[in-house]
């Protein structure tokens, strides 16, 4: 089976029927209010009842309250929940649905352990001083290629991906997913759909 594709800081329902359009697996909404991509309940909302069932609708978090996103899962409601803040492994501990939980990774691509991190995948971002995500910047892959084959089958890879260089990344480390947010934008929160549509072509025909 080819790479799966997440399009990640969608803010529209044509963004998001764009990327179905194109044959996108999983949409991302983020909900980090300090985001340019964040997203309130009634947009949410209205993405997630605009595309098909079967695509999977992830909010992305940054260190927020449980009882909060506990509401936006069930109001949305989201399929999974992406931890991508420095939440703790009680945090993300016993939650109804999968669970995705972002690891930052320095650009030297020096991964940390992975074996008490009690999530159903696991995401690689760029790591920069300050930022939770959407940096743009790549980290190097060869560390993440040598993972074992089991844990790249749940794994997300992301950080500075883009049309150019996701068909690289996809035969290098052999991901569960890749992720994209900002290699796919005109501006922040807006994809560009030829990006977008590049971007799922090269990642599932790599």
């Amino acid at each position: 089976m080819s790479v799966r594709v997440k399009i990640c800081g969608v803010t529209s329902v044509a963004d998001a029927l764009h990327a179905v359009e194109c044959g996108v697996d999983l949409i991302g909404l983020n909900f980090y209010p300090r985001s340019p991509r964040c997203v309130t309940l009634p947009i949410a909302q209205s993405i997630r009842a605009a595309i098909p069932t079967h695509i999977q609708c992830v909010g992305v978090f940054v260190n927020a309250a449980r009882e909060h996103i506990a509401t936006l899962v069930e109001q949305v409601p989201l399929n999974v929940i992406q931890f991508h803040g420095d939440e703790t492994v009680t945090e993300i501990h016993g939650w109804p649905c999968p669970i995705i939980k972002a690891m930052r990774i320095p650009a030297d691509g020096t991964i940390p352990m992975l074996d008490n991190v009690p999530s159903t995948y696991l995401l690689l971002d760029t790591h920069r001083p300050g930022r939770y995500g959407g940096t743009g910047e790549v980290f190097a892959w060869d560390a993440a290629a040598a993972l074992p084959q089991a844990v790249r089958q749940r794994l997300l890879l992301a950080g500075g991906l883009t049309p150019d260089n996701v068909a690289a990344a996809v035969r290098t480390v052999r991901p569960w997913a890749v992720d994209v947010a900002s290699g796919v934008e005109s501006t922040p929160g807006q994809k560009n759909p030829e990006k977008v549509r590049a971007f799922i072509t090269n990642a599932k025909t790599a």
